[in-house]
């Protein structure tokens, strides 16, 4: 009798034959990205008290390299997985209206059907993880890929994944070029913007659509603009503080609309999927009207919040627990809800703040000879080395608009139609 040979599950793949996406690996399960995100430093050594303080102060540095992703990291990863690969499967390599997209013709001379738009936002304030976790997302992808042969390419092809930059705080068409051009640069190595980066004379519009017949001549798969706020000029402080009892927070103002329209062109026109992060005024004011909005979020929208309220078990079972093992002292702490309660009210939540209080407490606690963490530690560090944001935290725990309205990262906008959609799509 013979063995019949061994069945094998044949998995579908949606994009099979697509040489832009062979590359990328495998789509991800939700637990796959969970372990390609996730990041916990060596903990501390059970000979602890050992090692002289000074030697723990360095140690306990590592802290800050702890990741714990939260549901809407993941949703964001696949958000921008499915940008990537849904671009790149409209982007046949064989298709004659890919090649005349890239060359730059007429939108006359293109076919009346053309593929879908990919934008998204994060949105969050300053300290929330949201830069902390768009970058973790982009470093799970490789940013180039060298084809040593190509599709009506004679000498193959580089191929650009992700390219990420900060939108200058000047916020101008020049600058924002200068800085698509250098980060360019920095990914390929490609000197092909040095001549333009160097001339005295530049014309923002013109630099602009140089960068962008590159990028899309290398199939550039995602554009992330981060500090989306650097568009928008901020109202002054006084005029802020004078604003009466009652009266909405003043509007931000576009700094220079050439930047906006190329930004909006790029993502109309030139098929490259963008991705866009910053803090809730720069994106309420990037939304103000609805058919920007439609265009920004039509992949996704993610808001990352601090722990509170809603995302209180978010901290409590999953973020203090793994933090308390992260500690540099003979007698640790215990993981209370007291302490739980302490850290919310000293930081409002906010992940970037609770790790400084974390270092600063053990700070405080080095000074004395018992070698413990107590919860006055915590306290005294809050007094002393988070007491420049102490009235940050004091506007977010208010949740007063006014109060928030004084700090531009702060400002709160509405966006709960957008949340709410993409959270019930995400469940479906």
């Amino acid at each position: 009798m013979t063995k019949r040979a061994p069945e094998t599950v044949a998995v579908h793949d949606p994009y099979a034959g697509n040489s832009l996406i062979t590359q990328l690996g495998p789509i991800r399960s939700r637990p796959e990205t969970l372990k390609a995100l996730v990041e916990f430093p060596p903990r501390p050594p059970k000979d602890i008290a050992s090692i002289p303080r000074h030697v723990r102060l360095h140690m306990l540095m590592s802290v800050r390299d702890l990741h714990v992703p939260s549901v809407e990291e993941l949703q964001l990863y696949e958000t921008m997985d499915m940008m990537i690969r849904q671009n790149y499967h409209h982007l046949q390599p064989s298709s004659s209206s890919t090649w005349s997209m890239i060359s730059g013709e007429e939108a006359r001379y293109r076919p009346p059907v053309t593929a879908p738009t990919y934008g998204a936002a994060v949105v969050g304030v300053s300290g929330s993880g949201k830069t902390q976790a768009i970058r973790r997302c982009l470093s799970t992808f490789p940013q180039t890929i060298q084809h040593t042969s190509f599709f009506r390419m004679v000498n193959g092809l580089q191929q650009v994944v992700w390219l990420s930059l900060d939108v200058p705080a000047g916020g101008k068409a020049t600058d924002l070029a200068a800085a698509l051009m250098t980060a360019w640069k920095k990914a390929t190595g490609s000197t092909r913007f040095d001549e333009t980066l160097a001339g005295e004379w530049r014309n923002g519009p013109q630099m602009l659509d140089e960068w962008r017949q590159v990028a899309s001549g290398h199939f550039l798969g995602l554009l992330h603009l981060d500090e989306i706020q650097n568009l928008f000029k901020l109202p002054t402080l006084k005029s802020r503080s004078e604003r009466k009892l009652g009266e909405p927070p003043p509007e931000l103002r576009i700094i220079d609309d050439q930047s906006l329209k190329w930004i909006l062109t790029a993502l109309n026109e030139w098929q490259i999927p963008l991705l866009v992060s910053g803090t809730p005024d720069g994106f309420g004011a990037l939304t103000k009207r609805l058919s920007n909005t439609e265009r920004i979020v039509t992949s996704g929208y993610h808001a990352f919040k601090h722990f509170w309220g809603d995302h209180d078990a978010a901290f409590r079972q999953h973020f203090l627990p793994r933090l308390g093992h992260y500690q540099y002292v003979a007698r640790p702490i215990a993981i209370t809800e007291e302490l739980g309660d302490l850290v919310l009210e000293k930081t409002a939540g906010v992940q970037r703040l609770i790790i400084a209080l974390w270092i600063a407490a053990h700070r405080v606690a080095f000074e004395r000879n018992d070698d413990d963490l107590r919860l006055d530690d915590f306290k005294v560090a809050a007094d002393t080395y988070l007491a420049p944001v102490a009235q940050a935290v004091a506007a977010l725990h208010s949740n007063d608009p006014g109060r928030l309205s004084m700090y531009e990262d702060l400002s709160p906008e509405d966006h709960s139609f957008w949340a709410q959609f993409w959270s019930n799509i995400s469940r479906n």
